[in-house]
């Protein structure tokens, strides 16, 4: 306790260890009515899922699940990768699909329920993302688990299933067990979001594979649920033309393709997602971030959005905005993520959280949430410089702009 102590009494006497800052003046229209404040803030995101349930994560869920009253969601990675539980970075696993020794499947909920009992233990709202590839259906299994920073990153379980309608099954028994632990109410509640970013190396597979996968997928969760919330596809940032072009393609798709289960036109969405991302360098000694670069991914986003009169109405989820693309890209060997343990990247999510509202207001997107890919680090050391809310049990900077946003209201 006395070394968290001290720990947080350094990092609150920083700003007078640093050197003085330049006088800023703010002024506040409080004339100026703008409306309701839509809660889209309430969203947050890590790549290792199995944090989700150690001490430090259920400390850090519990604080955001406190700051407001509505439902804080969180999103993670490989709830469906192939290990033992063991977390590492940008790694997690839950083991949910294996098959025995006769090649029949073995279906195991263990993890998984670890995971959403603490979801709806501390009041949390899931936002399920359907992903990754378990080893045993893997087109190209090995090797299977990275070993980040180490070696490459998308391994086997970033590939198709060799079994498309096993992969279904798969995902019509885990939302089927989920209404069946937590009640078809709760459960109708949850967004169920296909794959992430399946246009870079996420997804080995094409456009028109992926669109397969979001058939088979979106066709099982309505066979287990009718009234589940299912949608995607979760690509990144639309400012670059491939990106774009992929998630056209996949809207496109859905409105008029034909269905790889069905043979009918179109495909099941609910809700649109998508990412976007700034950037950051060193300029002159310091941290530049480029705000632009993450509005521009969510303008062209939703300009996309806006051009399916069939699909504009439809709620839109950013379902990764921040100031750059590597949360696990810790400070201490990225020096450009400095910004992290300071009010900077408070002060960066202030603007880019009004830039965003503005450009919803601009193309009349019903913009239901944008998520902040930051956690916490178990392990690792204090202020190492990770995309986090807190590190070691103690908040960054980034909170108090949480804080505030909650005592806002709506």
């Amino acid at each position: 306790m006395f070394k968290r102590f001290l720990h947080a009494l350094i990092f609150m006497l920083m700003p007078w260890m640093l050197r003085a800052q330049q006088a800023v003046t703010i002024r506040v229209n409080v004339a100026e009515v703008q409306g309701a404040f839509k809660p889209v803030w309430a969203y947050f995101g890590h790549d290792e899922p199995n944090y989700t349930y150690s001490p430090e994560g259920r400390e850090l869920l519990s604080e955001l699940a406190s700051l407001c009253p509505y439902p804080v969601h969180d999103r993670a990675h490989n709830l469906l990768t192939t290990g033992n539980g063991a977390p590492a970075l940008k790694w997690g696993s839950t083991n949910a699909f294996t098959l025995n020794v006769s090649g029949q499947p073995v279906y195991d909920w263990t993890i998984l329920d670890k995971i959403f009992d603490t979801y709806r233990e501390l009041g949390m709202m899931p936002f399920v993302e359907i992903g990754f590839m378990p080893e045993a259906l893997s087109t190209h299994p090995e090797p299977y688990q990275h070993h980040y920073p180490n070696g490459p990153l998308f391994t086997g379980w970033s590939y198709p299933p060799k079994n498309y309608p096993q992969w279904a099954e798969l995902i019509y028994r885990w939302v089927r067990h989920s209404v069946e632990r937590y009640g078809r109410k709760e459960v109708e509640r949850w967004n169920w979001e296909v794959w992430n970013e399946p246009n870079i190396g996420y997804w080995h597979g094409t456009l028109e594979e992926y669109c397969k996968l979001y058939d088979y997928t979106a066709d099982a969760v309505k066979r287990a649920l009718p009234s589940a919330r299912v949608g995607g596809p979760a690509t990144t940032g639309p400012a670059s033309p491939r990106a774009a072009a992929f998630l056209q393609g996949f809207l496109k798709h859905c409105v008029s393709g034909t269905n790889s289960v069905t043979g009918k036109t179109g495909a099941p969405i609910d809700f649109i997602s998508f990412h976007a991302k700034g950037r950051t360098r060193i300029a002159d000694g310091h941290v530049q971030m480029d705000i632009g670069q993450n509005l521009r991914d969510i303008d062209r986003g939703f300009a996309i959005v806006a051009s399916f009169p069939k699909l504009r109405k439809l709620p839109v989820i950013i379902s990764e905005s921040d100031p750059e693309g590597c949360a696990a890209c810790a400070a201490i060997t990225h020096p450009q993520n400095g910004y992290r343990n300071t009010s900077q990247y408070a002060s960066y999510e202030a603007e880019l959280l009004h830039g965003t509202l503005a450009l919803a207001e601009r193309y009349q997107i019903n913009l239901q949430g944008a998520v902040t890919w930051a956690f916490t680090f178990p392990g690792q050391p204090y202020f190492a410089g990770f995309r986090s809310l807190a590190t070691h049990g103690i908040d960054k900077p980034l909170m108090n702009f949480f804080r505030m946003l909650g005592l806002l209201g709506e």
